[in-house]
């Protein structure tokens, strides 16, 4: 059973990965249209500016933890060395190869990022350490 407050964790989780989105969406539309770039250059960079934007803003305010910053940063590096190019791949192959539209690649990235990351911060990086900052 879900307690009202790990609702109000993971509506405020939403809604700090919608402010990464905007700035992954929105990075990820600049370096499309304005580069030359295939798919991977630009959704790797956008990822990773959002990964930064996320990571700083969950840890302080959804999750409220003053777990080591250097293990929780490790963790969450562990989950996008295996994330990132597994997305980046499958993101370019349907881009760049099936011609899928590349913003609707990104978007499925993007939502799968969000459901995969709060599972693995909630019982992995942040598991003992909620709600003591």
């Amino acid at each position: 059973m879900t307690t009202s407050k790990e609702w109000v964790r993971i509506l405020k989780f939403v809604l700090f990965s919608a402010s990464a989105g905007i700035i992954q969406f929105g990075s990820f539309a600049l370096l499309n249209e304005l580069t030359p770039w295939r798919y991977w250059p630009c959704y790797l960079i956008s990822l990773i500016l959002s990964i930064l934007w996320n990571f700083t803003f969950n840890r302080r305010f959804t999750f409220r933890s003053n777990a080591n910053i250097a293990r929780a940063m490790l963790l969450v590096l562990a989950f996008y060395a295996v994330f990132t190019p597994a997305t980046t791949c499958l993101g370019d192959w349907l881009a760049e190869d099936l011609l899928w539209n590349e913003y609707i690649v990104t978007i499925i990235n993007m939502l799968l990022n969000l459901s995969l990351e709060y599972l693995y911060q909630r019982f992995v990086v942040y598991r003992n350490h909620i709600d003591n900052r």
